[in-house]
């Protein structure tokens, strides 16, 4: 399987470990996609591909309807991305991905686990090289299907000719550029290809090697990051355990 695959399958495990955390993470998401193009999902792409995520990660229906209402009330919190940077021990460069309502209290929290634990928080765009932003688009496979072609078929969109196949659940995950993600969105609902979820992702260009001490520093600190319910994502280059 492909280096993007363990790195999705890694953070999917951490995921589980705390459903509530990833709920929250899922419901901000939803405000944001129902304030920006209203809460119909047959009309709201983005919210659509937001719920079949939901539905993938287990998020039971009540608590989607839920975040949707929500979104809608006068008094709900305007969130705002906002995206950090910075180097962990052992020169590991870890990238932080939130959605805030209070900018400063963001960056306050997420400076003082890099400080606690002996990482350093730079400048933003200072990583952007170590990292490819790519969309992907998790899809159940179907009677007769043929991968290679429904790839030609996206290839003109961004998507990238590497795949990976989920054998277990039986469901192939694509990936391509972040600026045709509409556009593939689009195509495969278009198609009737059942979309079972849809995100952005930072695949690490270099990865690197850690002992297991080493390993233990690190996961700490993404620990404590992702315990921040401001946190969507913590990617860094530490190597996956499986690639070792």
């Amino acid at each position: 399987m492909g280096r993007a695959f363990e790195f999705r399958k890694a953070r999917k495990l951490k995921r589980w470990g705390n459903m509530a955390r990833t709920f929250t993470r899922l419901g901000k998401q939803i405000s944001i996609a129902v304030k920006a193009g209203g809460p119909d999902p047959d009309t709201n792409s983005t919210l659509r591909a937001i719920i079949a995520t939901c539905k993938h990660e287990n998020m039971p229906k009540d608590n989607i309807e839920r975040a949707i209402k929500n979104a809608m009330g006068k008094d709900t919190k305007d969130y705002k991305e906002m995206n950090y940077e910075g180097y962990g021990p052992y020169g590991i460069a870890i990238y932080v991905e939130t959605l805030t309502d209070n900018t400063t209290r963001t960056v306050a929290n997420v400076r003082a686990v890099f400080n606690k634990l002996g990482g350093t928080l730079g400048t933003s765009g200072s990583l952007d090289f170590m990292f490819t932003h790519k969309c992907q688009f998790t899809i159940a496979e179907k009677d007769g299907m043929a991968i290679d072609d429904l790839i030609l078929e996206l290839i003109d969109m961004g998507i990238e000719e590497e795949y990976d196949y989920d054998e277990e659940e039986k469901e192939y995950t694509l990936y391509g550029d972040p600026k045709s993600y509409a556009m593939i969105q689009k195509y495969l609902e278009e198609n009737g290809y059942e979309v079972k979820a849809a995100e952005f992702t930072r695949i690490p260009n270099d990865l690197k090697d850690l002992t297991p001490e080493q390993r233990e520093t690190i996961d700490k600190i993404v620990e404590r990051l992702e315990d921040d319910d401001d946190v969507q994502n913590v990617y860094t280059n530490m190597k996956p355990l499986d690639e070792e």
